[in-house]
């Protein structure tokens, strides 16, 4: 995808596709969403789809396969040991990441598991640029614990930094000069960070990272899974990689870290996932546990179709007129927003578009959960389903007492090929119209409060009646147009 400049001067982002296949959607009315969301528990996740027009959920499995993947399917060798699929699969990802084995499991999630008992020891930590709602949750499982360590800019939700996805390599050292090397299992390296906006990491600060690993003897893990955003954002911002393919800067950056693992519901548009190292002795320890949590070492708990689509979109991920899809379409819809002072966060980053609901609902305290609000009430004015990346993300501690997350975030993802900049458009107008009666949005509270991982399935319940207040007035203003 190009972004084109038209002779009124507008740049709009051009989608480098023609859709052969269209699924039908429908907008169910004001009254059934209101119905929807109660029953849904005030959890995005538990809506069922039949009652959502724009599903900006996630990225994650949702992303349109290419006409070549498709065709991939069909030469698939559904073998239970020795598929010819698992090899070329393999040779892909050798090919690409240089890294000579490769381990399958069903998703991303699944190769944290693999990780985390394999290296995370009662009492160690994991020294993160930011992390993952899975990751942390398998780390802890394990006995282990997070340091988050990103740069000041990282948790700015304005700033025109360009890698706020960086670690910040003085408080690395002083860290692992304070607490040791040996009580440390690993540093984690998230490209395209998720939790703060998508934003990613830069060449150059992941050869400062892998700098101090080898200094003190750690082990430097990538998680792959949004790849290709942080790829096409050091292409375009990092001055020493702009004259570089996509597969070379790939390769510059797998040759930097000792092991990396992906979810190809992201990084290549197919289910599954997958670790690949270098290491004999990472890839000796690992792969018992894959027949036992995923399946045999050929196909690791994935459907051997989705395999041969995985190794077709990871090839075509080293496309940049592919990769640059969905960072361009975010671009524009922050941009809009930003032009009508409503607060998200830039620059604009991969994966989505991120409200800043600290700032949009500024009344509704963290205890709350002003991000989760948010998003049932766009939900509410216009079918569509975000996702809360803020408090009720978090977990409570030890003595039950509630995290607030550093930041509070409405995600709107744009899954890669699937949304037109019509649904955009559409997206913006209802974002605004919700921004002008922002004062209408109340708070939430929890009534079935899972341990662990809330956010996926607990349910939630309005502080007042403020949704029936939203819905009455959004209808009255529509039929007034």
């Amino acid at each position: 995808m190009k972004e084109s400049k038209l002779f009124s001067g507008r740049r709009i982002p051009l989608e480098m596709h023609k859709p052969k296949i269209v699924q039908k959607l429908s907008l169910v009315p004001t009254s059934r969403r209101l119905e929807a969301i109660r029953e849904a528990g005030f959890n995005s996740f538990l809506l069922k789809n039949d009652d959502v027009f724009l599903d900006l959920l996630t990225d994650s499995g949702v992303n349109a396969m290419s006409d070549r993947q498709q065709a991939a399917m069909m030469v698939a060798d559904d073998s239970y040991a020795g598929s010819r699929t698992f090899t070329r699969l393999e040779s892909t990802c050798r090919e690409l990441f240089g890294m000579k084995h490769f381990l399958p499991a069903h998703q991303g999630r699944a190769c944290e598991n693999v990780i985390a008992q394999t290296l995370v020891k009662p009492g160690m930590v994991v020294v993160t640029n930011y992390h993952f709602t899975t990751t942390k949750a398998h780390i802890v499982r394990n006995g282990g614990t997070i340091e988050e360590l990103p740069i000041a800019e990282a948790l700015k939700t304005t700033s025109d930094h360009p890698f706020k996805g960086n670690m910040d390599l003085h408080r690395l050292q002083a860290f692992i000069d304070e607490r040791g090397s040996e009580n440390i299992a690993f540093v984690r390296m998230e490209a395209g960070t998720n939790l703060i906006g998508g934003q990613p990491f830069s060449l150059e600060n992941l050869d400062g990272v892998r700098r101090i690993c080898d200094a003190h003897g750690i082990l430097l893990i990538l998680d792959a899974s949004l790849l290709a955003d942080n790829l096409h954002f050091i292409k375009q911002r990092e001055g020493q990689c702009q004259d570089l393919s996509i597969r070379q800067i790939t390769r510059k950056i797998c040759d930097l870290v000792h092991l990396l693992y992906f979810s190809g519901r992201k990084l290549g548009c197919a289910r599954g996932g997958g670790l690949c190292t270098n290491r004999d002795d990472l890839y000796q320890a690992m792969r018992e546990l894959i027949p036992l949590y995923e399946g045999f070492l050929t196909y690791g708990g994935m459907s051997v179709r989705e395999m041969e689509a995985m190794a077709v979109g990871l090839e075509e991920t080293m496309d940049e007129e592919m990769i640059n899809q969905a960072p361009e379409f975010i671009a524009y819809m922050v941009t809009e927003l930003e032009k009508l002072g409503i607060p998200v966060v830039t620059p604009p980053g991969g994966l989505g578009c991120h409200i800043n609901a600290r700032e949009f609902v500024d009344h509704i305290p963290q205890e709350e959960y002003p991000a989760g609000a948010l998003a049932a009430a766009l939900y509410i004015v216009s079918g569509i389903r975000g996702m809360e990346r803020g408090t009720l993300s978090q977990e409570r501690d030890a003595a039950g007492n509630e995290c607030l997350a550093d930041l509070e975030l409405v995600r709107l993802a744009l899954p890669r090929r699937v949304y037109t900049l019509s649904h955009v458009q559409y997206a913006i107008d209802r974002i605004a119209w919700l921004y002008q009666h922002r004062q209408l949005i109340g708070g939430l509270i929890f009534v079935d409060e899972p341990k662990t991982l809330r956010f996926f399935l607990g349910r939630l319940d309005a502080l007042s009646d403020w949704p029936e207040r939203l819905g009455k007035k959004f209808e009255s203003d529509l039929r007034a147009i």
